[in-house]
């Protein structure tokens, strides 16, 4: 069976389609594609199962495929049953929180004779199985060290900061001095991340009637006008982000990686567009010291994400950070 080869087996109003070895990109735009026509072609079905019996490895867009057909089935109240998954598989499956969504089962009869809330696989066994390496940052320990010993240098930084930014931001506007928003790192994982607040306190609420100036799965609007006065200078000396060192040290981003979205923008993915979570989202990336405030389209984020994952190494790491560092200290820096 080749990486592309879905067998399918039709049983009454159960369909069973058969992962190969691999879902990645390729195989899940085919995988997607499949699984839309066998659900339009059967207007009876009520039970579509998986089987990785034979699977080894998924990458972001093998997720985003798997989440694609989920949401179908959930909204055609069809059955939605992945059938013997191996560690690894789990691995990634219980890390981004999809093992408490999908069904998951060892034998196909226990969709039939087990109430659904009983059938899942218990995720502890699976607790200490490394996910597969769907990246080579992900697993670089030079990556991780240089992480590490940026993140505390920019925390000390921060440290020092901090007193004179949470004045200014209080008398400003007064509130929280922090902003917490969700973000989707490596494979979807889910975070907080943090920065010092450049909005208004009610930013989130007020979304809703702020023009999206771009293009896609993601929003941006050059004069926001939920921006405080204090907010524009953080945001034009990327003094808001600083706090984001923490998210760095604690491993859900990298001082380096691509653009960490919201998970109402991964909401919107096509399948393709979820390979920029092949890799850590970070601090500065291609799309920083590309001028952040020009990028308008969702196209031009995924091409800046996707020649970051091709060029990667150690010292191309090196050389954005230098960038970020000049781009700071410059008039426009294209801060947003």
């Amino acid at each position: 069976m080749s990486n592309l080869d879905f067998p399918i087996e039709l049983i009454n109003c159960s369909s069973t389609i058969f992962i190969p070895k691999r879902l990645s990109v390729l195989e899940a735009v085919k995988f997607k594609e499949i699984a839309d026509k066998i659900l339009e072609e059967n207007v009876d079905l009520k039970e579509i199962i998986l089987d990785f019996n034979q699977t080894q490895f998924i990458d972001s867009s093998g997720i985003g495929s798997l989440v694609h057909v989920f949401k179908v089935t959930q909204a055609r109240k069809i059955s939605f049953v992945l059938l013997k998954i191996n560690p690894t598989i789990m691995s990634v499956l219980t890390m981004t929180g999809l093992d408490q969504v999908f069904t998951i089962v060892s034998d196909v009869n226990e969709t039939r004779s087990v109430p659904d809330s009983n059938i899942r696989y218990k995720s502890r066994s699976y607790s200490s199985e490394l996910p597969p390496q769907t990246h080579p940052s992900i697993r670089s320990y030079v990556k991780r060290f240089l992480d590490i010993i940026g993140s505390l240098i920019g925390l000390g930084i921060t440290t020092i900061l901090f007193v004179p930014i949470a004045i200014a931001i209080q008398l400003d506007d007064p509130g929280p001095i922090f902003f917490r928003q969700t973000r989707c790192g490596w494979l979807g994982k889910r975070f907080k991340m943090i920065k010092f607040r450049s909005m208004c306190v009610n930013a989130e609420a007020l979304k809703n009637q702020v023009v999206n100036e771009a293009e896609g799965a993601f929003f941006k609007n050059k004069n926001d006008p939920r921006i405080t006065k204090v907010g524009k200078f953080l945001r034009r000396t990327s003094l808001d982000e600083f706090p984001q060192f923490w998210n760095v040290l604690k491993g859900d981003m990298s001082l380096v990686g691509t653009r960490p979205p919201t998970p109402d923008e991964v909401e919107n993915y096509e399948v393709p567009a979820w390979q920029r979570l092949d890799v850590k989202p970070g601090m500065t990336g291609e799309w920083q010291v590309n001028g952040r405030s020009s990028v308008k389209s969702f196209e031009d984020v995924i091409k800046l994400d996707l020649r970051y994952q091709s060029h990667w190494s150690h010292w191309y790491d090196l050389q954005l950070i230098w960038k970020t560092i000049l781009i700071i200290f410059t008039k426009d820096n294209g801060a947003s």
